[in-house]
């Protein structure tokens, strides 16, 4: 089950991951909330060491935890 976050509108996002290659040749990790859930990269839990947050539109975002 990926996991889900409902911002303060009522609305339900799901936490996704995604492995991309940069133009350096270095691997970077992306995460990010889509509204439904994908069949590849969903996560069943936030990662280590992050937090989520709520942005002033009401989207969610990953923050670094301090």
């Amino acid at each position: 089950m990926a996991y889900s976050f409902t911002n303060s509108k009522d609305r339900t996002y799901f936490l996704h991951k995604k492995d991309t290659t940069l133009k350096n040749g270095r691997t970077q990790t992306i995460y990010f909330f889509a509204k439904e859930v994908k069949a590849e990269g969903a996560l069943d839990a936030v990662p280590a060491g992050y937090a989520v947050s709520e942005s002033r539109n009401g989207l969610p975002v990953l923050k670094k935890a301090a």
